[in-house]
């Protein structure tokens, strides 16, 4: 089971209680396969996280694996062996902005 970390806003939607949900990822544990079966299991979030039509990742989302930024990652890469069987977190976090 893979645990995915959620910013407040985003658990909002997707009317979740806690900050964190576990999801079943098929092997070959990959960024995008992660970030589908967010979006299965929690369709509200569709469009959210990812553009619907280019599957890019949106410009005020974040996302962090073992303390690192892996937001400009691909899509394909597999995520690490922690991420994967559930010992780390894969972070969602909503970038700040303003001045």
């Amino acid at each position: 089971m893979v645990k995915v970390v959620l910013p407040f806003h985003l658990r909002n939607l997707a009317r979740l209680d806690g900050p964190e949900v576990e999801l079943e990822v098929a092997p070959r544990v990959t960024l995008g396969a992660v970030l589908d079966a967010l979006e299965m299991r929690y369709p509200t979030l569709r469009g959210t996280i990812r553009d619907p039509l280019t599957q890019k990742r949106r410009p005020f989302v974040r996302f962090f694996v073992c303390k690192e930024d892996w937001s400009h990652e691909p899509a394909d890469i597999d995520l690490p062996v922690e991420v994967a069987n559930g010992t780390e977190p894969f972070y969602v976090v909503g970038a700040m902005a303003g001045g």
